[in-house]
């Protein structure tokens, strides 16, 4: 096992623009709340609900699933539902809508309109770079990296909040965070902190190539002059 022991100093200057391929960021999953404050029959709503579960041995919640935006929703008696699957805040915001406008055209009383909250999005990514897990949890403050339990490192980021999966390859998984925007600076400064700090090797991009780059030069105004 490898726990730090010590901050690594986060340098204030920012990763050369030119150095390779900018990080593949892509959502898998977002998760969003939201209260009816009203309770709700879930026998009801099975019998008026085409394509709904409901099996209250096995869970207390009413499955409802959507096609577009592909999402599961699910529905407590309490009035709670809990939307995963979204690709996007947008859509896990759509989805949950529109599960409340089908009920109310199934007939099902809906009072009010739902007060709602995205509580975590996940992200997988790839850094482009091979990243060395053992220095990185000697250096790096909140880091966990226990190879013979599992491969990935754990890195709590607090600014923006994220939860981050780092493996060797460079490959990452992002999660804790609320939104997008918060996804992508955190992605982007993980980058930094590992690059400013010679944690990182990057891979050679698959292009310019050296035909490539050399055909790119010779069409180059400055150089034809």
């Amino acid at each position: 096992m490898s726990i730090n022991q010590q901050a690594m100093p986060i340098l204030s200057l920012k990763r050369n623009i030119s150095t390779y391929q900018k990080p593949l960021v892509e959502i898998q999953n977002v998760v969003a709340t939201a209260g009816l404050n009203q309770r709700l029959a879930l026998d009801a709503i099975l019998k008026v609900t085409p394509g709904a579960t409901f099996n209250p041995a096995r869970f207390p919640g009413l499955v409802y699933k959507l096609k577009k935006p592909k999402t599961t929703t699910l529905l407590f008696s309490s009035g709670k539902m809990v939307c995963t699957g979204a690709k996007s805040t947008r859509s896990a915001r759509t989805a949950i809508a529109r599960v409340i406008s089908e009920l109310r055209g199934n007939g099902v009383i809906i009072i009010a309109n739902p007060t709602m909250e995205i509580q975590n999005v996940v992200a997988s990514g790839d850094l482009h770079g091979t990243i060395d897990l053992e220095n990185v949890a000697e250096r790096l403050f909140r880091a966990m990296y226990e190879p013979e339990q599992f491969p990935g490192l754990v890195y709590r980021m607090t600014k923006p909040y994220a939860v981050f999966l780092v493996f060797a390859s460079g490959k990452i998984v992002c999660t804790g965070t609320k939104t997008e925007t918060d996804v992508n600076l955190a992605v982007e400064s993980l980058l930094d902190t590992l690059e400013l700090n010679g944690l990182i090797s990057f891979h050679k991009p698959p292009y310019p190539n050296d035909t490539g780059f050399t055909e790119l030069l010779n069409e180059t105004p400055l150089l034809q002059t």
